[in-house]
């Protein structure tokens, strides 16, 4: 086939089924990262426990995770641990968000222990002689200066896991990449389908990174929106003064 002799109405016929496809990734996506996220600042924290009965399953676990495929856990999920455990299978769902979850956590995790770690230690222990304990001094101190540095590798993983999202299509999840295989299906054309797909992921990660630009600069030790506003009421044309001198 001419790479210029592309039939677009064949994937407008199967619009519907492309913008279902874009709700389902994003609810993988979201549901996938926000479950990901609780669990994984309870491994990071395992993963700085001192004590090994937290510390070496929070390891075990992360290592696990990191070290698998998760194309292969997907699989096993859907099509063994689901069924044995509730007798039967919930669906795509189900069995997506929560491989999601669980691949997720593991990334997050490594995230959350190299951001603790990365605050000095002269930190924590001026705030234990200010009479705060450890698990205050942590939540109060360490993490608060801690989150500024995830943000980036925290919206990375994002990107991360909503091109992933795309993997859940082995067990005929109805997202982006299965509606193409629909219409590759139906009309044995590959360049057309294919081609939205690319698009629609690149136009959903362009979003992020813009929506992870904004927290980052939000939370930046330099951002100040009272100085912001400052500067548009000094500005010439705000004031009065300016006006006449113009």
């Amino acid at each position: 086939m001419n790479f210029f002799d592309l039939r677009w109405d064949i994937v407008w016929n199967y619009r519907d089924l492309f913008l279902r496809g874009i709700w389902v990734t994003v609810s993988l996506t979201i549901c996938g990262y926000l479950g990901g996220l609780i669990l994984g600042i309870l491994l990071g924290l395992g993963k700085t426990s001192k004590s090994k009965w937290i510390y070496w399953p929070s390891k075990i676990y992360v290592d696990l995770f990191r070290g698998t495929p998760m194309l292969v856990q997907i699989l096993i999920i859907h099509l063994a641990v689901i069924p044995s455990i509730f007798g039967q299978s919930y669906g795509y769902m189900v069995s997506g968000i929560t491989a999601l979850i669980l691949n997720s956590a593991a990334y997050v995790a490594e995230i959350i222990r190299a951001g603790i770690q990365s605050i000095d230690k002269g930190q924590m222990e001026a705030a234990r002689s200010l009479g705060l304990t450890h698990n205050k001094a942590m939540v109060k101190v360490i993490l608060p200066q801690a989150f500024r540095r995830m943000i980036p590798p925290l919206g990375n993983e994002f990107i991360a896991l909503l091109k992933d999202s795309s993997l859940v299509t082995v067990i005929a999840a109805n997202d982006i990449l299965y509606a193409s295989k629909v219409v590759v299906g139906a009309y044995q054309r590959f360049w057309e389908p294919y081609l939205v797909a690319a698009a629609l992921y690149l136009i959903l990660t362009y979003i992020v990174t813009k929506l992870v630009a904004y927290i980052e600069k939000r939370f930046s030790n330099h951002y100040n929106p009272r100085k912001r506003r400052s500067r548009k009421l000094d500005h010439p044309q705000n004031n009065d003064e300016g006006q006449d001198a113009v």
